[in-house]
């Protein structure tokens, strides 16, 4: 009988979960995402808002609590941008939010998961301070959300958060509720048009979907870009061999020119300058990590530290001095 309640109370009991909110393009999201190592799934969430959804590995295994990674994620997210990150999070015990903002000190609240506010006030005032909320209406509906409301639980009060900030223009896709498990949350992604795959290995595909291959539908698609390409490659050859090619001083031709570098936006002394902004953030927050044994300051340190380093690494070694 025991072991049956016990059951029981692991299914009711809600799975940990999380959303990253990024106020930027998808496009522009890529980039960050990538120095975190982790598989998630990127997603638009609004005219100038997209969404990340992570697979949750460092939770999932019992690591760290989701509060501590997501926290540390939205961080590292941050630096060497210009726009914030908003961490929606729960597990069976509470949920919250976290909003990052470049160097500034992270804000965010605390609900238990009956909906008790546990968090303080003035996080609500600085939150909608630091996103440009209307300081009469918006705040007037957070504030409500810091108050009692036996009808409320902890995942209606990050829904009203996210119906504060429809009128930023945050539109999660159809699916993607807070609360939910991780599972839940990924699938619903796939489904949109748009979704990219982040991998662990900084890699990022342009489709999801369309890299899905296990389907009729992802087979199909594959098999139409591919013959997309070999038309493409076709025409090329075609055109290549119409067009002469222009005499070049001492009879040299275009094969024996060495390759000019791909451009990199920003110049090549943009990539060191990066590099050592994400050493110099990163170090302190490892530190900082290591002195309060916080797991997720700790990982977002380290990804900063090492993304950092090798970037320098790898700009030394394809741009030695004359």
């Amino acid at each position: 009988m025991s072991t049956e309640s016990s059951r029981g109370a692991d299914r009711a009991r809600p799975a940990s979960g999380a959303l990253l909110l990024c106020r930027a393009e998808p496009g522009s999201v890529v980039p960050a995402a990538r120095l975190l190592h982790e598989r998630m799934l990127l997603a638009r969430a609004g005219d100038e808002w997209s969404v990340l959804v992570p697979e949750g590995g460092p939770w999932r295994s019992g690591a760290d609590p989701v509060e501590r990674v997501v926290n540390g994620w939205a961080i590292a997210l941050t630096v060497g941008v210009s726009w914030p990150v908003l961490a929606l999070w729960w597990d069976g015990e509470r949920a919250g939010f976290t909003l990052a903002a470049g160097f500034r000190r992270p804000v965010g609240y605390v609900w238990l998961a009956d909906g008790t506010p546990a968090g303080v006030e003035e996080a609500v005032r600085t939150f909608a301070d630091r996103l440009g909320l209307d300081p009469v209406l918006d705040m007037q509906a957070l504030e409500e959300l810091t108050e009692p409301d036996a009808d409320a639980d902890a995942a209606a009060r990050l829904s009203g958060v996210l119906a504060v900030l429809t009128r930023e223009g945050v539109f999660l896709p159809p699916g993607l509720v807070p609360g939910d498990p991780t599972d839940t949350l990924l699938e619903a992604a796939l489904f949109q048009p748009d979704t990219r795959r982040i991998g662990t290995d900084g890699s990022d595909g342009r489709s999801a979907t369309d890299g899905d291959e296990r389907g009729p539908r992802g087979r199909r698609q594959k098999q139409n870009q591919e013959e997309a390409r070999g038309r493409a490659r076709e025409q090329e050859q075609e055109g290549t061999r119409e067009v002469r090619e222009p005499a070049r001083p001492g009879g040299v031709t275009g094969a024996g020119l060495p390759a000019p570098r791909p451009f990199r936006a920003g110049g090549p002394h943009s990539v060191p300058a990066l590099a050592l902004v994400q050493v110099a953030a990163g170090l302190p927050l490892a530190v900082w990590g290591l002195r309060h044994r916080s797991g997720g300051w700790i990982l977002a340190g380290t990804v900063l530290l090492a993304q950092g380093t090798l970037t320098l690494t790898g700009h030394v070694l394809t741009h030695p001095r004359d």
